[in-house]
Parts: C-alpha cells; structure tokens; sequence
C-alpha cells in the first residue's frame, strides 16, 4: 500500500484520543467503601462483565473511526506493481519491451500486449500523482524522462517495432541512470518473459544486479510479466534467399500456434518489384517449410519483393522480405592430389545440371595461389593449412566462406584451429563402420524442407580418420566417434568429415552423404554474396554508414518513419538495397520459467505481477481512500448503537395471596 499524502498519517496519532478521556476520566472518581452500598453491589455484579465489554468495544469504536479518517485523508493506493509500504515514490523506471512477440494479442484477440501495459502503467502513474516517470524501450535502449503518463501511448518511442529485446542490457541501462538520481525509484520490466528476449543464463544478469546494489538506495524491482494466453497466430519467416541464374530460391517457414491441430488452407501473397501474386498452402501441422522458387524478370539485375500472410493475432509476423542482386556463378576449390576421392568431390561440387556451379581442382603444393575473393567454399581432402595458408583460409572464413576438410590419408601432427586428425584406423575384417547418428535438424545431413531424411544409414566405412578437437559433433559412427564435426569462425564454418569418397575407403562417394553435405555447404558459402542484400533488425549491416541515408521503399503495411531503424521492410541506404526481416528468435515462443527469472534477479527481491496481460485483469493500482470512510461510517454507527440506552422491561410484581 501507498500513500499519496504520508504526511497525514501523524493524524493516527488522534486515534489515541478516546482513550486518554477514558483514562482520564477513570482518576476523576474517588472510590469510597460505604457498607450500604455492598447489597446494591453484590445485586449487579453479574451484568457489569457485559457493560465493561460495551464501553471497551465503544472506545474501539471511536479510536478506528478516527485512525480509519487518518487513513483516507493520506489517500492510500493499493497495487501489485506499486508493491507496500510507506512514502511516496520519487521516480520510476519503465523498461518496456518492445520486440516483435509484444505485438501477440491476448486470448480476447483486441489489444496487443503492448497496448494493455501501455494503458496499465499509464493508470498506475496518474494514481501516483506528481512520481517522476522515465522510459527505457528494448529498441533504443535510451532513457527519456515522460512529462505525462497520458501522452506515453502516444509516444513514437512505445511504438511496435520488430526488433528483439535484451533485459540484461535495459537493466544495466536503468542501474547507470538510477546512479545520479535521489529519492526512492522503482524499476518496472514489462515483458512477456519470452526467453530469448531475457537470456537467463548470461553471465550480463551478475554485473546487472551488481549496478543496482551499488546503488545509494536500492531501488524495488516489478515485473509486469503480459503472459498468458495468445489469439490464434501465424507466423511466415524467411529461412535463407539466394539467386540461381533467373530465380530466386526462397527457404520459406510457416509456423502455427502450438494449440494448432490438423491441416489448414492459408493464402500467401508475393509481391515481387510491386507485382502480385496469391496461392493457397495447405499446412499439415504446427510447422512447415518448403522452398518457393519465383522467376524473376529478364534481364533483372537487382530487386526486391515480399511475402505475406492474412493479419491474425500478431501483427509483426505476418510478413517476409527479400532483396537480390546480379546473378554471379558459384564457384568452387578442390585442394586434393589428382585421383578418385578428387574427382568424387569435384562431381558432388558441379553436378551435371547445376550450370551456375563450376569447380576447379589444385594440387595441394599450389595452395597458396587459391584466389578466395570470389570462392563459395573450398573442399580441401590434404594435410591441414599451416603459415601463410593457414592465415588465407582463417581470412576466408571470417568473411563467411566455407572449407570442408577431408582427411588427408596419412598421419600427420598439424593443425588447424587447434583442430587435427586422428591416425587413420580400419574396421576389423569383414566388417564396416557404420554411420548411426546424426542431427536431423542442423547441418549438412539435416532433413530437407519437406521433412524427407538424408539416406545417411548407407554409409559404410572400411578407413577412418576422427576429427580431434574442440568442434561440434553432428554425426557420428555406430561406435560413438564423430564423422562430421563443425567448428565456427566468425560468419563461416570450418566441416571436418571423417572419411574419404574412395573405395579404398568408403562408399562416401555414392552421393548418399557427399551430395548433400557438399551441396548444403557450398549454398551457405554462396549466401555470403547474397547476404549483403538481407539482413536483421538491429544489425550493424542495417545501419546507414557515414553518408547514407535511409528510404523505405516496399509497400507492405504502414510504415512508421519515425521507427524507420526499427521496421523490417526494403531500404535503400545509399547505393544499398537491403532486405531487412525480424529476428528469428522473436518466432520462439517459449517463455522464461519460474526458476529462471529467480534466478536472473536474484538478491533483487523483485515481486511479479502475473497474467496482466488477461482482458478481466484489474488495474495495476486503485485509489482506496473511499473504503476507508465507508470504514468511518460503519465505526461511527456501531458505537452509536452501542451507546443507546439499554431497552427497560416493567418489572411484574406478585399477586397477592387470596385468604
């Protein structure tokens, strides 16, 4: 509880009042033994136990009347955001979420989350009266005092924007702006604890809470958690886009609610340099990816164009874009001696009917002279890079390329980001090693769009060579050793693949495995020419660089200029075209639990507001100076009735005896 005006609160001390009179009164009166008397005495001993009751409960009486007046004159706010307590607050920190998730309508489908706390937080300030109010939004990260809680849903800076948020950062944020102000704050997190947006287990939640009890006064901590249940929602992202010869290639993810059941019909809408097109998919459950191929117009060096979906319960998922630019080939290296694992690999990098690929072999010896500036990737099946190699391939990576290493047959001690190879090693006679796990999900052997799994159960292995080192296992040998291992650097990714497409040591080159891996690699290395035209919000690639300036120019929606940095959409910066979509993490709607977020704010002793986001949800606050002269009134009339005189009954005398 909170009071608007503590300093009325000396008036309980009236409440004292009645039972100074009382006493008082009590050391007016002289008590007297008088022998007459003790009859009288002994004749009303039994009611005076119930009289000394009634003028006790009157005295009562009086004294809550008066403290109860006390109480209403100090206009007492009650509220599960304001928490209790005496004292009025003097500033409060509202850290708003703002990401793309805050746009989900609650189960009633009418306002967003954002909204609903928008008008809750504006209610509890008005109750507040003259607290200071100052704002910290996930999009900026900035803080900007609010001169009036009526104007906060009016503000560009609470507006709905497409970006992540990071709760890390915003309290750390209100920590260092809490460090020069005085008098008692609060900090407010309103959130729908989406997971991705609070990263629960960053070590950033130590030095967060560190800055705040650093602080002069530590200041109360309430989470306004917007949980609960969502409308029914649709969600269209964009997996990857690349462009072969006069299409674009587009890795498309439709994603249900999770309550979703069986098949659905939706219409998706294309929009490509302003022209449009509508099919109709058929959903066969809570999630489906498919690739969507559009032709583009010939001769078409550049352009852009999106993908949509009708609105449902989240307005900031209904849509995708995309951008392109001049069609190059995809090359790629082999690095290997001249023979049959060469040619195998050389076959699975430019397959008969793929013209935009092309391959070129080098001898290892040669190695130095591989130009990377126009290279998808590199297979390279010989002993690991070492000097002047090693410092191109490590550069070559670093710009998103992609090199699958392959063993190199013989033993050999060098290594290559602290990776190596193990010694070769052969299956016993008459038996194979045989390949028996791998991720479905992630890598080179992960299932295609449609949910169809790789044949990797094929494989069968006579020689091996086990990567060594600190890297990713995504596949591995019926024994438990790894068969293909992943090891990032910066924005490209070093394979390493324990065996050989020779039959001297496996089948590999059957295309069962190689085709895929091989494949799957060069396009993620090829998306490093295209990814200069798609980006995310909140990127530094989507950021104008010295000179540029920023314009819109996709007609989906309504865009908001002022938040033009937050939007995804078609921009052009400069002489830039760039597809800008939301993070991908805002499609998780997974949500922080209980024991993650005591976790994240231990120490704090923050208390959380649940299921606000709900439509029947009370205010965050409510004046209750009323109940207490609704209190007055009824202390008043008890002890008024308690002090009517008590109702005398005519005494009935005997009849006298009849002689």
């Amino acid at each position: 509880m909170l009071f608007l005006n503590p300093l009325l609160l000396w008036g309980l001390l009236a409440a004292a009042v009645p039972i100074v009179i009382h006493l008082i009164n009590k050391r007016r009166h002289k008590t007297i033994q008088w022998a007459a008397m003790q009859f009288l005495l002994k004749a009303t001993r039994e009611s005076r136990g119930k009289k000394k009751l009634r003028h006790i409960l009157i005295l009562t009486c009086r004294a809550l009347a008066i403290a109860a007046l006390a109480f209403a004159a100090a206009r007492p706010i009650v509220s599960g955001l304001i928490g209790w307590g005496g004292g009025s607050i003097d500033t409060v920190v509202l850290l708003l979420d703002r990401s793309a998730s805050m746009e989900s309508k609650p189960g009633d489908g009418l306002n967003p989350r954002r909204q609903i706390v928008l008008e809750k937080v504006r209610d509890a300030m008005t109750s507040l009266g003259a607290s200071r109010l100052v704002l910290i939004d996930s999009a900026s990260g900035n803080p900007q005092e609010i001169p009036s809680p009526d104007t906060l849903a009016d503000l560009s800076s609470t507006a709905p924007t497409d970006t992540a948020a990071d709760f890390p950062t915003l309290l750390s944020r209100a920590a260092e702006f809490l460090a020069d102000t005085s008098g008692r704050s609060e900090v407010w997190l309103a959130s729908d604890l989406q997971a991705s947006n609070w990263h629960p287990e960053d070590e950033r939640w130590a030095a967060a809470r560190a800055s705040l009890a650093a602080l002069p006064q530590n200041p109360a901590i309430r989470v306004l958690s917007l949980t609960g249940q969502s409308a029914p929602n649709t969600a269209i992202r964009l997996l990857g886009s690349r462009r072969s010869g006069d299409e674009m290639l587009l890795d498309i993810e439709i994603l249900r609610a999770a309550e979703a059941r069986g098949t659905a019909t939706l219409p998706l809408t294309t929009n490509l340099n302003g022209t449009r097109t509508t099919e109709n998919l058929t959903l066969p459950g809570q999630s489906f990816r498919f690739q969507k191929r559009i032709s583009l117009p010939t001769g078409s060096a550049t352009g852009s164009g999106w993908l949509s979906i009708p609105a449902d319960g989240n307005s900031r998922d209904n849509s995708t874009f995309f951008a392109y630019g001049p069609a190059r080939p995809i090359k790629s290296v082999v690095l290997a001696p001249a023979g049959e694992a060469a040619d195998y690999l050389a076959l699975a990098a430019a397959p008969p009917g793929f013209e935009n690929q092309t391959v070129e072999r080098i001898d290892p010896a040669n190695a130095a002279s591989i130009n990377t500036g126009d290279l998808a990737a590199i297979l390279w099946a010989a002993p690991l890079p070492s000097g002047p190699t090693d410092e191109m391939i490590n550069r070559f990576l670093t710009s998103g390329g992609q090199v699958i290493f392959f063993p190199p047959a013989i033993t050999s001690d060098a290594a290559f980001l602290d990776l190596k190879w193990a010694n070769p090693s052969e299956a016993p006679a008459g038996k194979f090693f045989i390949l028996k796990d791998w991720n479905h999900s992630d890598g080179p052997l992960r299932d295609g769009l449609d949910g169809t799994p790789i044949p990797a159960e094929r494989l069968r292995a006579i020689r091996r060579q086990i990567p060594l080192g600190d890297a990713t296992p995504l596949a591995r040998w019926e024994d438990g050793e790894p068969f293909i291992t992943r090891h990032i650097v910066d924005q490209g990714t070093a394979w390493f693949v324990g065996s050989l497409p020779d039959y001297t040591w496996s089948n590999l080159g059957d295309a069962d495995v190689l085709l895929p891996t091989v494949q799957r690699t060069i396009s993620a290395g090829a998306g490093r020419f295209d990814a200069s035209y798609l980006t995310t919000v909140g990127t530094e690639i989507a950021q104008p660089l010295p000179g540029e300036t920023r314009t819109r120019i996709d007609d989906y929606g309504s865009p908001d200029p002022a938040n033009a940095a937050y939007e995804a959409g078609i921009f052009r910066l400069g002489e830039r075209l760039l597809a800008v979509n939301r993070p991908a993490q805002e499609d998780n709607p997974e949500i922080i639990a209980r024991e993650q977020l005591d976790q994240a704010l231990e120490g704090t002793k923050y208390t959380l507001l649940d299921q606000a986001g709900q439509a029947n949800d009370p205010s965050l606050s409510r004046d209750v100076w009323r109940a207490f002269l609704i209190a007055v009134l009824f202390f008043l009339i008890s002890e008024a009735m308690l002090c009517l005189p008590k109702k005398s009954h005519p005494q009935v005398l005997p009849k006298k005896a009849v002689a």
